[in-house]
């Protein structure tokens, strides 16, 4: 039976690394790309005097509409919703591009959507095999994986999920959909643990197949791509960029942005007018950040949690 679990409020990731990443200033600008439940975008208000000011961002309806109704008489927050690649427009209509003083990416899905069986992204309680952070545009993971080949399944489970089984589990989906369609959370879970050989401790074997459905059938990474790209565009000089992932794509996308961007590239040789020289366009702050004992006790789902920073230069 579908159901929305009893679970304990929202807790934000890495928080106060976040917030100390952050630079925060009192009159600054910045942009809560990942809006979610709103736990950074509190703390950072906290930090804003009168003349600051916070954007945020969010695909999900539900969680734009908590922001509308949470702060509906603050003047200094502003909440858009849309997707990542939407930033640089955002920013735009505020008139502060190259001028924010921070951008926050906390990326992956939230508590609030995991744990909600009606939106189909876990295999923990039964409910529509869905898995939209907006579930009022594209497609479900369900209508996906009812047309797409078996070839196309196995290559976005192993791109996606890094997934060792990828064919074996492609192929037991195109059979299972044969006799009934895929159409529940739990449904897929089953077929993928049966199809899967061997056992990850403490890992349910259906945990990569379901990662990688979310992440192609949100467009995550191309996404998160265009995002970074538009952040060197929006930051002012000085202004830091912190992004907090939760698996090694992300993860390794973010790592070889920075390190790209941290690099001049001298003039190509033969045609210096065409490629000029480029300067470093930003420059990362400090070490990777994982959770502290204290924050793993307290919410074991920031147990993969990674933070890192840069910062944009003049």
């Amino acid at each position: 039976m579908s159901h929305t679990v009893s679970v304990p409020a929202h807790q934000p990731v890495l928080l106060e690394e976040a917030v100390t990443q952050l630079a925060l200033r009192a009159d600054g600008v910045y942009v809560d790309a990942t809006y979610g439940r709103g736990g950074h975008s509190r703390e950072i208000l906290r930090h804003l005097g009168a003349e600051g000011r916070l954007i945020a961002i969010d695909r999900d309806p539900e969680a734009v509409a908590a922001a509308q109704t949470e702060w509906q008489d603050e003047r200094r927050f502003a909440v858009h919703r849309g997707v990542f690649s939407m930033l640089e427009g955002i920013v735009q209509q505020h008139g502060v591009s190259g001028q924010v003083n921070g951008v926050l990416l906390d990326l992956g899905v939230s508590s609030a959507q995991l744990d909600d069986a009606r939106r189909g992204f876990s295999f923990l309680w039964d409910g529509p095999l869905d898995m939209r952070m907006d579930p009022d545009t594209g497609e479900s993971a369900a209508a996906w994986l009812a047309r797409a080949t078996q070839t196309e399944i196995a290559e976005v489970i192993r791109r996606y999920g890094e997934e060792r089984f990828a064919r074996r589990i492609a192929r037991a989906i195109v059979m299972a959909r044969a006799a009934t369609p895929i159409s529940t959370t739990q449904q897929l879970a089953a077929i993928v643990s049966a199809a899967v050989p061997t056992r990850e401790r403490s890992k349910h074997p259906a945990t990569r197949t379901f990662q990688a459905l979310r992440i192609y059938i949100n467009r995550e990474l191309d996404e998160l791509a265009a995002c970074l790209d538009q952040c060197l565009r929006v930051l002012a000089p000085g202004g830091r960029l912190v992004v907090i992932s939760f698996h090694s794509l992300e993860d390794r996308l973010v790592k070889r942005f920075i390190r790209s961007h941290g690099r001049a590239t001298p003039p190509d040789p033969k045609a210096p007018w065409l490629s000029p020289a480029t300067r470093p366009g930003l420059r990362a702050v400090g070490k990777l950040l994982r959770s502290q004992p204290a924050e793993l006790e307290r919410n074991p789902r920031s147990r993969s949690a990674v933070l890192r920073t840069a910062e944009r230069l003049a």
